[in-house]
């Protein structure tokens, strides 16, 4: 269903911009058909609303997420949009090269250059080193945002399922390239000054001089910031996935930026799991199907479709899944634009953030929607 078309609210000057970050949800009793084409119609409906950019995630073997390729989406929403910038949120590097992703990207380049955010992953390769780091209670920012323990991933990388993608994933005996080496031969493929070991050059022809806007995107102070900064590339934080370490984020990105030719100082993107509605009741009714969904990923069971809010109270529910997925409870927005709204400046203030990057995740489509125009009206209003 498409939303009615309405007047484009205008930015306010100097406000934080905002983005959509979209994981081509499907819904429950729907096609993955019908998500792309809500997710293409929501990104002419985010141009027109004065939103910044729109990313696009790279999920695999997930029931309710048809969201496999960001550049396969970003091409088909290039050629329906015509001024947002479109990027990916991120591409999975630990199953691809380096060549294969500039190419990708130079080629949607070539037919809407100037327009696209190459943002870059770890997820998808080896597991990390460490797990992000951070106190294991609740806490809170100077300024009251809510910083809760750090969720461990750990448990998920045993999964069979978690095993059978990166198996799926992956040429047989083939294994990831280390991170930074494989980030570096992006940027040298980019500029036009990859030179093999050897010394032979390799030109990446589309790829070489396509204006893309790079973005490193991490959950904790570790490699990904430390990657970011210190090659002075922007850096998207996941608030809306690890809330636990999004300061220690940020913080570790911006303790290893050196000023490059692209960035003079620090620049930072934080998301956030936003759901609007015209009182703060309807949005609680709307964000119901939230925690099944989230639980659905945090047990390896893989993303289901996302639940109509009868068909979420419907579902079984104990405890220990309350416990599961309560830090992504308590850190989404959920309310009326005003309340919304000041919960965004709160987690911009607390963080710093140059950009917020919002992901809506609801039953409906044309409510979806409505939830991105009324924050983009409040936004614009402040």
């Amino acid at each position: 269903m498409t939303a009615p078309s309405s007047p484009s609210p205008l930015p306010g000057d100097g406000r934080t911009p905002l983005g959509v970050l979209d994981l081509v949800p499907i819904p429950s009793g729907a096609t993955a058909g019908q998500a792309l084409r809500h997710s293409v119609d929501l990104a002419r409906q985010a141009e027109r609303l004065g939103y910044t950019r729109y990313w696009y995630a790279e999920h695999h073997l997930n029931p309710g997420v048809a969201g496999t390729s960001p550049a396969v989406l970003l091409a088909l929403t290039a050629a329906a949009t015509s001024t947002i910038r479109l990027g990916s949120g991120a591409v999975q590097l630990g199953h691809r090269t380096a060549l294969s992703v500039v190419e990708e990207f130079g080629l949607i380049d070539t037919l809407h250059p100037g327009r696209l955010d190459l943002g870059l992953g770890r997820s998808g390769g080896r597991p990390p080193a460490t797990e992000p780091s951070g106190p294991a209670v609740e806490r809170r920012a100077p300024n009251g945002l809510l910083i809760p323990p750090p969720f461990s991933f750990a448990q998920l990388l045993g999964s069979p399922r978690i095993a059978l993608q990166r198996r799926l994933l992956t040429l047989p005996g083939a294994e990831p390239q280390e991170y930074a080496e494989q980030l570096d031969d992006i940027l040298a493929l980019l500029a036009g000054t990859y030179r093999s070991p050897e010394g032979v050059e390799a030109h990446a022809v589309p790829g070489e001089g396509a204006d893309l806007q790079l973005w490193i995107l991490g959950s904790s102070g570790g490699q990904s910031a430390q990657a970011a900064g210190g090659r002075g590339l922007r850096f998207a934080a996941n608030y809306h996935v690890s809330p636990g370490t999004v300061l220690e984020a940020v913080e570790g990105y911006r303790a290893s930026f050196k000023p490059s030719d692209v960035l003079g100082r620090p620049y930072v993107s934080v998301s956030a799991d936003v759901v609007v509605a015209e009182d703060d009741e309807t949005a609680r009714e709307l964000a119901t199907g939230y925690g099944p969904w989230v639980r659905s990923i945090r047990t390896a069971e893989g993303a289901i479709p996302y639940p109509t809010p009868e068909e979420a109270r419907a579902l079984p529910w104990t405890d220990r899944d309350q416990a599961l997925v309560q830090d992504r409870l308590d850190t989404r927005f959920v309310g009326s634009p005003a309340r919304v709204a000041d919960g965004l400046e709160q987690l911009r203030d607390a963080t710093g953030a140059d950009e917020l990057l919002i992901t809506t995740l609801i039953h409906d489509h044309a409510a979806r929607v409505r939830s991105y125009e009324l924050l983009a009206r409040e936004w614009a209003g402040r």
